[in-house]
């Protein structure tokens, strides 16, 4: 049976790619949030068309959401002929900015040889088109079978998952009762697992100082030079502990198995003014200079840790340091997500990737965070992981593309996954 399944995926080839095209060229750029309701529209009128049952969902207050950028999600659910678990297939629709450095039309989605460029091809189109041929193909050679299929493609996972996931999760679409299995396409290699992700702290840290005539410093208090001192502190301290920590978690790359943080932005002084002004600017000291962090953390800390290791750092620097003043603003969480190796769907993938690709499977965890922390911390359902086509270094770079051949190879996993768990 199984090699009818993969017989009929293979011969899915031309559709997979015309699928992953159209995808590709509805640009579902976040920020702001544009073209959801396009692409949700357009999955919907093929899914049904094959026999799902659709839902269009609106995340209303989500954070993003608005009138003009509403966060559109869509739920496809394919009811099979009698009772089973159900097999969830999650996957975001949007995509991250277009960036410099291309030398393709990012919304072009060209074939060239095996590969399919564009904006998304890799994170996560590909693993969505793939999904979807997957579930439609196991359907036409198995429609006698035991469950449910569902196929998600949801809002905002690049800016956290709060007008998709999130959600959704809230609202009951991930909960262990209606939801068995989870697997979300994301682009970490076809021959690898992935079990979880690192958590993640973002805050913001403003340094306060006092405005004054450029011209007489000495007057005022700079507040730029009031977060150079901070940077220092990081530099001199924070870097090097976090430095000295790993994790058992089989985090890739390499670099990403110890604590890590990256400054995000930095701004002091004046509003940036816009390309067109063509003024000077005034001569002030500036009285406020502000930065965005994202520290990412183990497993093995926790996230009421590394804030107070950072709130420390500026506590001492207070102390120490003359006029120093501060505030510190957070504005993001995610606590780590780890999937055991012997849930059922890892076991299943597992022996899917072995029987289809002839090799075993690696596991690994994300250094970033995706949707998994919802579908975990809300939805409260563990069996959940991350398996998909694309090569994840290609990720939010110029030139991303998903090779034809690996979303062909996932999609049979998936298929071999499917008839392990609804065929009984």
């Amino acid at each position: 049976m199984s090699g009818t399944l993969s017989q009929r995926i293979e011969g899915k080839r031309d559709e997979l790619i015309a699928l992953t095209q159209d995808l590709i060229r509805i640009p579902t750029l976040n920020p702001p949030g544009e073209n959801y309701h396009a692409v949700c529209a357009y999955l919907q009128k093929r899914l049904a068309g094959r026999g799902f049952a659709c839902e269009m969902i609106r995340a209303h207050g989500a954070p993003g959401d608005s009138d003009r950028y509403p966060r559109w999600n869509l739920v496809a659910r394919h009811e099979g002929t009698r009772n089973g678990d159900c097999v969830h297939f999650n996957s975001h629709h949007d995509v991250v900015e277009v960036g410099h450095g291309w030398t393709r039309d990012p919304f072009g989605a060209t074939l060239e040889g095996d590969r399919i460029y564009g904006r998304g091809a890799c994170d996560m189109k590909g693993g969505l088109a793939a999904s979807i041929i997957a579930a439609e193909a196991f359907m036409e050679t198995h429609p006698g079978y035991a469950g449910a299929i569902e196929i998600s493609a949801t809002a905002d996972e690049e800016s956290g998952g709060y007008g998709g996931v999130a959600y959704l999760a809230e609202q009951g679409y991930f909960a262990p009762e209606r939801v068995q299995h989870v697997i979300i396409p994301e682009p970490l290699n076809k021959d690898r697992i992935c079990l979880g992700h690192r958590g993640g702290w973002w805050a913001e840290i403003e340094t306060k100082g006092e405005i004054a005539h450029g011209s007489m410093p000495f007057l005022g208090d700079c507040a730029v030079r009031h977060m150079g001192a901070v940077l220092d502190a990081f530099e001199d301290r924070l870097f090097p502990a976090m430095a000295a920590r790993h994790t058992e978690m089989p985090v890739v790359p390499e670099g990403a198995r110890q604590s890590t943080m990256n400054i995000n932005s930095i701004h002091g002084g004046q509003p940036e003014q816009p390309p067109d002004f063509t003024g000077l600017p005034a001569h002030c000291v500036p009285d406020s200079c502000r930065i965005v962090i994202d520290r990412r953390f183990l497993v093995e800390e926790t996230v009421e840790g590394v804030r107070d290791e950072v709130i420390g750092l500026l506590e001492d620097l207070k102390a120490r340091r003359a006029n120093f003043d501060y505030e510190i603003r957070e504005l993001n969480r995610v606590i780590p997500s780890m999937t055991a190796r012997d849930a059922p769907v890892v076991t299943t993938v597992t022996a899917a990737i072995r029987e289809e690709l002839g090799a075993e499977a690696t596991y690994v965890a994300s250094p970033g965070s995706y949707d998994q922390k919802h579908i975990d911390r809300i939805g409260k359902l563990k069996n959940c992981i991350a398996y998909g086509p694309g090569v994840l270094e290609l990720a939010h770079k110029p030139d991303e593309w998903v090779g034809v051949t690996d979303m062909l190879d996932s999609a049979r996993v998936m298929g071999r996954s499917l008839e392990r768990l609804l065929l009984g």
